[in-house]
């Protein structure tokens, strides 16, 4: 499908300012990009509380905002930021969260875990796993009762919980992961990779620089940071998947959905047509990507409503 006529005319408006792409940057001055573009899409919706609180980890405390939609949630969502490992605050992800918050009914916690390259992998990883175990134990201060718990992210962010869940699914309950455009593989050879490599809003060479911020190459392929390849997808929750058909990841989000179904898990995957990668943040000016957002909720709240139903 052609590209979303919004989408075009924020392509141009980024050409014609002259803005770099993310590898052309420090990652300071990408940053800095990143918070210009969340400033420019708007705020989220209004909620019933929002409090910044401190999550204890391995080496310390990190910070995170927890969204609640009331005073008691139906579910607790841990979400991880995109940013290539490397970029995004919560500040940065502020308006996805309360719209994510408002859709599912679900307290959302969103974690500020280290950035590389001053915290290279594993360091994010690290305070993702530690984030989710906690919210886990405490789940009933933080979302008003003993709801199920759920991971997601985007980008990035949806490596650090496709991972994560991976890693802890045998260890606490988690009854969904919601992941969009995942990064899952260091194969910057595939279909989508060379067809969208560059002149949307993540170049190849973006991710290629991500990568080079976050670990050695060597250790790229390990499925610790590319899940793809991991042998233990089996017995995995349920998981919904969400990618844009003009983005060099769409191949690694279509790729981790069919791997995990072919692993008995239960794979809901959602194409959006005419979008790039970032869309998800840019609910207040494009309707699709409100719509996605608003999967992303019943999604979670379908989840809820069945844990009730099974505990009923």
């Amino acid at each position: 499908m052609a590209l979303n006529p919004k989408l075009v005319e924020m392509l141009e408006s980024v050409r014609a300012s002259g803005s770099p792409a993310y590898h052309q940057c420090t990652p300071q001055q990408a940053r800095e990009l990143i918070a210009a573009s969340a400033m420019a899409l708007g705020e989220g919706p209004v909620v019933h509380e929002v409090v910044q609180i401190e999550v204890p980890v391995r080496w310390g405390n990190i910070s995170a905002n927890l969204y609640r939609s009331g005073p008691t949630d139906n579910g607790l969502i841990v979400y991880l930021h995109g940013g290539g490992w490397c970029l995004g605050t919560m500040s940065d992800f502020d308006a996805l969260a309360r719209l994510l918050c408002q859709q599912s009914q679900c307290a959302v916690l969103l974690l500020d875990y280290r950035l590389a390259p001053e915290h290279p992998y594993p360091c994010g990883l690290e305070d993702a796993l530690d984030g989710i175990k906690w919210a886990y134990q405490e789940r009933n201060s933080l979302a008003g009762a003993e709801v199920p718990l759920m991971v997601a992210g985007d980008s990035s962010g949806g490596n650090l919980a496709a991972i994560a869940v991976n890693e802890l699914n045998q260890l606490i309950p988690i009854a969904k992961q919601l992941l969009v455009y995942p990064v899952t593989d260091c194969n910057f050879e595939t279909e989508s990779y060379n067809q969208f490599s560059s002149g949307y809003f993540l170049f190849k060479q973006d991710m290629k620089w991500f990568f080079q911020h976050y670990a050695p190459a060597t250790d790229w392929a390990d499925e610790r940071i590319s899940p793809l390849r991991s042998k233990k997808l089996q017995g995995l929750p349920s998981t919904w998947v969400a990618v844009a058909d003009h983005d060099v990841l769409h191949d690694d989000g279509v790729k981790y959905a069919r791997a995990l179904k072919a692993n008995g898990v239960d794979v809901d995957l959602h194409v959006y047509p005419g979008m790039t990668h970032g869309f998800i943040r840019m609910a207040n000016v494009i309707d699709v990507a409100h719509q996605a957002v608003c999967d992303m909720g019943q999604a979670a709240r379908e989840t809820c409503q069945r844990n009730l139903g099974d505990n009923a």
